[in-house]
C-alpha cells in the first residue's frame, strides 16, 4: 500500500509539473505576472502582525511614559504605509485574478484544441476500443475539474504557502517560544489533512472514473434508444443504469464525506491552537520567562497580541489549502486523463508515395502538374533520388495476406485475390466472415499481419495514408451525416467542389430528390446527424459525397441495405455507369445486388474459398450455391439459380 502511495505521490507531481508547463507554453509572459501579481498579494497580506507590533510597542510605551505627543504621528506614519500597501494589493488582486480567468478559459480552449486535432490522428481501431461517451468526458468533466484547478486551487495554493511562510518567518523573527506552540498545532493539522484528505483524494479519483462510465452508459442508452423500445428492454436498461449510478454515488458520497468533515475539524484544531498561544503567552509574560527571538525583543504585549493574530492568519491558511485538496485532486485526476489522451500513440505512417494531379506527354509518360487535370498518378520517389510517376488505376492485389485485431487472433487466413483496373468485385459470407474486415485493410483502416498489399503495383505500405484513402471513395451501410446542409454533407467528399458540381454528383445517384423535399433544398439543415431525414434519403447522400470524391475506386459494403428496392434500382442503374472504369469492391447481403458482378469471392471463417461469376459458382454447387438457397424462397430461388 506504501509502494502504491509513493507510486500515486510521484505520478502526481510529474501530473502537475506538465500541467505548469503546459500553462507556461501557452502564456509565457502574462503567467510570471500573475506569479508575481499572486506573491505580492500574499506578502502584503502577512505584513499586518508587524505593523500591529510597531503600534502596540508605541502604545505601550508612550503608557509608561505618559507622554502621547509623539504617538499619534508615528501611528498615523505606520497606518499611512500599511494602507498604501493594501492599495497596491488591492490592485495586484485586480489584476491576477482578471489575468488569471484569461489564462484559464485560454488553457482550457488550447488544451480542448489539442485534444481534438490529436484526436484526428488516432487509428480506428482507438475509437473501436474506447466508450465514445467516456471520450466525451474528456471535454466536459475533465476539462471542468482543470478549470477549478487552473483559475482557484493553484493560486489558493500559492497565495496561501507564500503567506504561511512569510508569517512564520515573522513568528520566528519575534518569538522562537511561541513558534514552536503553533509548529506542535499545524504537525496536528497536517497529520489530520494527510489522513482524512488522502482517503477523500483516493474516492475522488474513483469519483472521476465512475461519470465517465455513466456518461458513457447514458449516451449508448440515448443512441439506442429505438431498439431499447422495441425489445421492452426499459426495465433492464433502468436497472443497469441503477447500478452504474448506485456506484457514482457510492464513491461520490464517501469522497465528500471525509471533505465535508475535513473543514470543521480544522477550524477548530484552528480555534484550540488560537486558545493554546494565548495561554501560552501569558504565561511566558507571567513568569517573565526570556524570550528568544532573531529581533531580540523580550516578551510582551506588543509581541503575544500580534502573535494570536499570526496564529489565526497561520491556521485559516492552511484550513483554506486543506479545502482545495478535492479539487486538487480531481483536477489532477482530469489532467492526468487528459494528458494520457495526448500521449495516445497517433496512426502510424511511414508512407512516401504521394498522389498528385498529372499530364500525359507525347512520349506517354507522365508529369506532375499544379492545377486539377482528372489525371492522377502515384509520385513515387526512390532512394537514388529519381522520381517516377505511376498512373492511378486502381489495380488492388492481395498476396497471401493475414490479420488479426489483436497479436495471436488470426482472422484472415492467407487471403489471395486479384482486382483489375475497372472490375466489379463482390464479396458475400455470412455475418462476420471477414468481408468488411478485407476491405478496411485496403484504406489501411488496419496493417495486415503477413502479406503484401498492392496497389497500382506499390506496396500500400509505401504510399501515405491520407493519399490512399483521397483515392477512394467509401458508402458504409450506417450512414454518417454531419448537423450541416445538403450541400456541406455532399461537398464533405470534395471540399473544393463548386456548388453545381455538388448538384451534378446529388442528380447522378438521384439524391437531387431529398434536396426537392425539403424547405430550402440543398441550402435546408439535415438536423443532428440526419435525424430530419429518412435512413433511405441519407444513405442517398452518402452515395452523392462518395462521387463527388470522383475515385478510382468504390467501397459499397451493404451500401444499399437501408434502401428500399425502387431506389436501390435506380441506385444501381447510376452507379453501374458511375462504375465504368473504376475498381469496386462490393459487400452485399443481398444475392441478387451482385449478380452482375466481374468476380464474386465467398469468404468463410477468414478465408476465401471460393471465387468466380455468378453463374459459375452455381454450377460448382458448393457453398457460395447454398447462400443463394438460404436466401431465396422457392420460386424466385429458381430464377436466380438460373
Amino acid at each position: 500500500m506504501k509502494n502504491n502511495g509513493k507510486a500515486m505521490a510521484k505520478a502526481g507531481k510529474k501530473t502537475f509539473l506538465r500541467l505548469i508547463r503546459t500553462i507556461f507554453g501557452f502564456f509565457p509572459v502574462l503567467l510570471p505576472l500573475v506569479l508575481i501579481g499572486i506573491l505580492f498579494n500574499a506578502i502584503v497580506g502577512s505584513i499586518p502582525a508587524v505593523f500591529m507590533q510597531k503600534v502596540i510597542a508605541v502604545v505601550e510605551q508612550n503608557w509608561q511614559s505618559g507622554e502621547w505627543n509623539g504617538c499619534k504621528d508615528e501611528i498615523l506614519r505606520y497606518t499611512g504605509i500599511l494602507l498604501t500597501l493594501y492599495g497596491l494589493a488591492l490592485a495586484a488582486s485586480i489584476f491576477y485574478n482578471r489575468k488569471m480567468a484569461e489564462i484559464t478559459q485560454g488553457t482550457l480552449k488550447k488544451l480542448r484544441e489539442k485534444m481534438f486535432n490529436s484526436m484526428q490522428d488516432f487509428p480506428v481501431k482507438y475509437f473501436d476500443t474506447h466508450n465514445h461517451g467516456d471520450i466525451m468526458s474528456y471535454y466536459t468533466n475533465d476539462i471542468d475539474t482543470l478549470r477549478q484547478l487552473i483559475s482557484q486551487s493553484i493560486p489558493q495554493f500559492l497565495n496561501s504557502a507564500v503567506m504561511v511562510t512569510t508569517v512564520f518567518c515573522v513568528m520566528l523573527y519575534y518569538s522562537i517560544w511561541m513558534a514552536l506552540v503553533v509548529v506542535a498545532g499545524v504537525v496536528l493539522m497536517l497529520n489530520i489533512i494527510k489522513k482524512v484528505g488522502g482517503s477523500s483524494a483516493k474516492f475522488f479519483i474513483q469519483q472521476q472514473k465512475a461519470i465517465g462510465r455513466t456518461e458513457g452508459f447514458v449516451e449508448e442508452m440515448m443512441n439506442g434508444q429505438k431498439v431499447i423500445k422495441v425489445f421492452c428492454h426499459e426495465e433492464e436498461s433502468e436497472k443497469t443504469f441503477d447500478a452504474i449510478n448506485d456506484e457514482l454515488f457510492h464513491v461520490s458520497e464517501t469522497a465528500n464525506k471525509y471533505a465535508n468533515t475535513l473543514g470543521p475539524i480544522l477550524n477548530n484544531i484552528g480555534n484550540l491552537l488560537y486558545v493554546a498561544v494565548a495561554l501560552a503567552g501569558s504565561l511566558f509574560l507571567m513568569f517573565k520567562v526570556p524570550n528568544l527571538s532573531i529581533s531580540r525583543l523580550p516578551f510582551s504585549i506588543s509581541i503575544v497580541v500580534p502573535f494570536l493574530n499570526m496564529t489565526k492568519q497561520f491556521a485559516g491558511n492552511i484550513n483554506q489549502v486543506s479545502q482545495q485538496i478535492n479539487a486538487v485532486v480531481m483536477g489532477m485526476a482530469g489532467a492526468e486523463r487528459i494528458f494520457g489522451l495526448l500521449d495516445e500513440k497517433p496512426e502510424e505512417d511511414e508512407g512516401y508515395v504521394t498522389l498528385v494531379n498529372a499530364v500525359e506527354n507525347p512520349d506517354g509518360t507522365l508529369s506532375e502538374h499544379k492545377e486539377r487535370t482528372g489525371v492522377w498518378a502515384w509520385k513515387h520517389p526512390h532512394s537514388d533520388g529519381t522520381v517516377t510517376y505511376t498512373r492511378l488505376t486502381g489495380d488492388v492485389r492481395f498476396e497471401n495476406v493475414d490479420f488479426g485485431y489483436d497479436p495471436g487472433k488470426t482472422v484472415l487466413h492467407n487471403i489471395t485475390l486479384y482486382a483489375e483496373p475497372g472490375q466489379k468485385v463482390a464479396f458475400v459470407g455470412a455475418t462476420g466472415a471477414g468481408k468488411t474486415t478485407i476491405t478496411n485493410l485496403i484504406n489501411r483502416f488496419y496493417d495486415i499481419s503477413d502479406g503484401t498489399i498492392r496497389y497500382d503495383g506499390i506496396n500500400i505500405n509505401k504510399i501515405k495514408k491520407g493519399d490512399l484513402r483521397r483515392s477512394m471513395g467509401i458508402v458504409l451501410q450506417d450512414t454518417n451525416l454531419f448537423t450541416a446542409t445538403v450541400m456541406e454533407n455532399i461537398r464533405y467528399g470534395r471540399l473544393d467542389a463548386t456548388d453545381e458540381e455538388v448538384k451534378a454528383a446529388a442528380r447522378a445517384v438521384h439524391a437531387d430528390e431529398v434536396a426537392e423535399k425539403l424547405d430550402k433544398g440543398y441550402d435546408s439543415d439535415v438536423g443532428e446527424g440526419g435525424d430530419r431525414l429518412s435512413t433511405g434519403e441519407k444513405q442517398l447522400l452518402s452515395f452523392a459525397r462518395a462521387v463527388l470524391a470522383d475515385p478510382a475506386i468504390f467501397v459499397l459494403d451493404e451500401a444499399t441495405s437501408s434502401i428500399d428496392t425502387k431506389t436501390e434500382q435506380l441506385i444501381q442503374q447510376a452507379t453501374d455507369k458511375l462504375l465504368k472504369g473504376r475498381t469496386s469492391f462490393l459487400i452485399a447481403h443481398r444475392l441478387s445486388t451482385i449478380r452482375n458482378a466481374d468476380l464474386i469471392l465467398v469468404v468463410r471463417d477468414g478465408k476465401i474459398v471460393e471465387q468466380g461469376k455468378h453463374k459459375e459458382l452455381l454450377e460448382k454447387k458448393g457453398y457460395y450455391y447454398q447462400l443463394v438457397r438460404q436466401q431465396f424462397a422457392d420460386e424466385e430461388s429458381r430464377k436466380v439459380l438460373s
